[in-house]
């Protein structure tokens, strides 16, 4: 039997959060916020007789013929300036009416718009009455809140600045296992620590990392660059100099087993959280697991690819549609569904009262059924499996 560690991340006690999810208390609760920007300049290094370069597109990092890089220098150099430590600051009011700080925790935030907006971890800033942003040049400033989602550990921030450096936003779906990233962060505090390693593997769900929020959606990059507590909200970077991920987690008892956000989950959400603060999530109205073995074999399924509809709700969308029991949901707007965390995300971001294109396993016959997406409540406590 795998005897699996235990998760140092996204607790809501205050203490786990500091030891576990990326952030670094001083003196009590841990809190803290971050960001992430645009495209960024070509940044040279010394040319070498050897060297190889990168795929098109901006190049901060020199790599000889055999893959290896010459420097992060480049790549660090260009991108530390838009990394932020994020100071979150939690008050408490006295019956007398005096206002006393009680905790602050320490996190990692990055700039990807430079009118002033950041990215972060929601838990670095959860519970923060204050948020104060310093960078590398001296800059210390307040933060606000644009907007948040604790189901994907993801907030926006705004500062009063303008013409900010930023980083931009790359692509996560192009970046490949045993790629080379790099993060900037503030591990124990020690501010813009530099780390290397490779993308150690993609699609780590809920199943994979224990002890996070079941209401959650997670579709984590695992990596062995160095994150301890302190980067949370951090860049991980690709050799482009380029976010494709920002770093959220790590495992207690294990040596560089580092978890990231994927930055194309990020931008999906990005127009909700900045428009509105929130995000409303759309729902299809069934409950799934992964297909089993046996009734893979049972329903004569010749794989156990898509989403197996064990239970639907009673008058919602896809009862509505003619979605039954036994169904297995393969394709989502034209988008291969390969397991139910896939589905639970591709309907909770297809949009309140949008009618969609499922495409549906019925036995051995494959059918297409149109859903008009419901909406799912604001905690998705209430209805853990409703997707």
């Amino acid at each position: 039997m795998r005897r699996r560690l235990p998760l140092l991340v996204l607790s809501s006690s205050l203490l786990s959060v500091a030891l576990t999810s990326g952030c670094r208390s001083n003196g009590g609760s841990t809190v803290g916020a971050a960001s992430v920007t645009e495209p960024a300049p070509v940044v040279s290094a010394l040319p070498a007789p050897s060297a190889a370069t990168v795929p098109a597109g901006p190049r901060p990092v020199l790599v000889g013929s055999d893959g290896m890089p010459f420097s992060f220098a480049p790549l660090a150099r260009r991108a530390d300036p838009a990394v932020a430590t994020i100071k979150a600051l939690v008050a408490h009011e006295s019956s007398s009416g005096r206002r006393r700080v009680v905790s602050e925790g320490l996190g990692t935030g990055f700039v990807y718009d430079p009118d002033g907006l950041l990215l972060t971890n929601n838990h670095v800033i959860a519970d923060a009455s204050d948020i104060e942003v310093s960078f590398h040049n001296g800059l210390e400033v307040s933060a606000k809140v644009v907007g948040r989602d604790k189901h994907t550990d993801v907030a926006v921030l705004r500062i009063d600045q303008h013409n900010l450096p930023s980083l931009p936003l790359g692509d996560s779906d192009a970046i490949e296992v045993g790629d080379w990233v790099v993060a900037i962060g503030n591990p124990f505090g020690l501010s813009h620590t530099v780390s290397a390693g490779i993308l150690s593997a993609k699609g780590r769900t809920r199943d994979d990392v224990r002890g996070l929020d079941q209401s959650g959606y997670f579709n984590f990059f695992q990596t062995d660059a160095s994150i301890n507590p302190g980067n949370s909200g951090g860049p991980l970077l690709n050799l482009r100099g380029e976010v494709v991920a920002i770093n959220a987690a790590v495992r207690a008892n294990a040596n560089s087993i580092g978890f990231a956000i994927p930055i194309n989950m990020v931008k999906q959400l990005l127009p909700m959280l900045i428009a509105e603060g929130h995000v409303r999530r759309s729902a299809i109205g069934v409950t799934v697991e992964a297909l089993s073995a046996a009734d893979a074999t049972r329903l004569k399924r010749p794989d156990r690819q898509g989403a197996w509809v064990k239970g639907v709700v009673p008058g919602g969308p896809a009862e509505s549609a003619g979605i039954t029991r036994d169904d297995v949901i393969l394709a989502f707007e034209g988008k291969t569904v390969a397991d139910p965390n896939e589905l639970r995300w591709l309907a909770s971001i297809g949009g309140v009262d949008k009618v969609v294109t499922l495409r549906v396993a019925r036995g051995e016959r494959s059918i297409e059924l149109k859903v008009k997406l419901g909406e799912l409540p604001a905690d998705p406590n209430d209805t853990p499996d409703d997707h």
